[in-house]
């Protein structure tokens, strides 16, 4: 049956007008290019004095969970995307060998959209001027999980400094919306540097599949 039809169904039995609701259709990567256009040219910290650009999340805006790791690297600032170095690579054979997903099937963003200098870790003072624009970018993916990769990605996301191999494969809340979860582990970076972590990692992967299910 139609809405034309339905409505002259339900005037007869005595409803005189009836009220439609529409489900609103949101294009998430219209908001997030808009997004990202309003800060691509960004110079609240120091860190703009050496990037080659601002380097925004990649993905899929519809994903059940957004991972977020610390900052660019040389390779990300080059070419303008998230984890697309050698530590990339070990983060998408996970990401399909556990999640059964490819990788333009999740989102991936960081903490700090520039490079810091020599690949440092970030300052609080600098993750604390881009933090905004991650918050906004959450907001519109509104993804179930928050996976956060290494110790900076956990500081910016939960606002306090915590010892990832202490907490790993921890679940929180995220601060900012309690429906979303937040699971700590290590970053890929860690894992090539300690092959043993890498069962770690594959255990949280395999925790992370059955949170986005």
């Amino acid at each position: 049956m139609g809405i034309e039809e339905t409505a002259r169904a339900l005037a007869e039995i005595g409803f005189g007008e009836v009220y439609l609701r529409r489900r609103v259709s949101v294009d998430k990567r219209k908001l997030l290019e808009e997004h990202f256009n309003s800060f691509k040219d960004c110079t609240k910290c120091p860190l703009h004095k050496h990037r080659t650009q601002v380097v925004f999340g990649d993905g899929n805006p519809n994903s059940p969970v957004v991972f977020v790791g610390e900052a660019p690297g040389e390779d990300e600032d080059r070419q303008g995307r998230p984890f697309v170095g050698r530590a990339g690579k070990y983060l998408n054979r996970k990401i399909e060998e556990v999640l059964g997903l490819k990788r333009e099937e999740v989102y991936i963003t960081n903490v700090c959209k520039c490079r810091p200098p020599g690949n440092r870790k970030p300052t609080p003072a600098e993750i604390n001027a881009c933090f905004p624009y991650l918050k906004r970018e959450l907001e519109i993916i509104k993804p179930k999980v928050i996976c956060c990769l290494g110790a900076t990605a956990a500081e910016g996301i939960l606002g306090k400094k915590l010892s990832v191999t202490k907490v790993r494969g921890k679940t929180f809340s995220y601060p900012y919306d309690s429906s979303i979860k937040v699971l700590l582990t290590y970053h890929p970076a860690y894992i090539l540097r300690n092959p043993t972590a890498d069962r770690d990692f594959t255990e949280d992967m395999e925790r992370l599949r059955k949170m986005i299910r």
